[in-house]
């Protein structure tokens, strides 16, 4: 898992439209648990980063995730999503 993200962090330099997908793959991953365990909170928050950065599948795919989370599963992932903005 913090391998991924470092090396998304890495990406973070290139182009946004490559930025945008590389985050919106991010939330995937961790949405269908594709080499990771399934976390909710995390695949909301790089599909909201993802759809900040300008990528409309990302900002579709988080509304259909936020339907099937809880209310505190969703603070957590905006709060870490602003947390990780902040930072980069």
């Amino acid at each position: 898992m913090a391998r991924f993200e470092m090396t998304t962090s890495d990406m973070a330099t290139m182009g946004g439209e490559t930025r945008a997908e590389t985050f919106c793959d991010m939330g995937l991953m961790y949405a269908t648990g594709r080499g990771c365990p399934v976390d909710l909170v995390s695949a909301h928050k790089w599909l909201n980063i993802a759809a900040i950065k300008g990528s409309d599948r990302a900002a579709e795919l988080r509304g259909d995730l936020a339907q099937t989370m809880t209310k505190m599963q969703l603070a957590a992932a905006l709060r870490a999503a602003r947390e990780w903005m902040t930072m980069h």
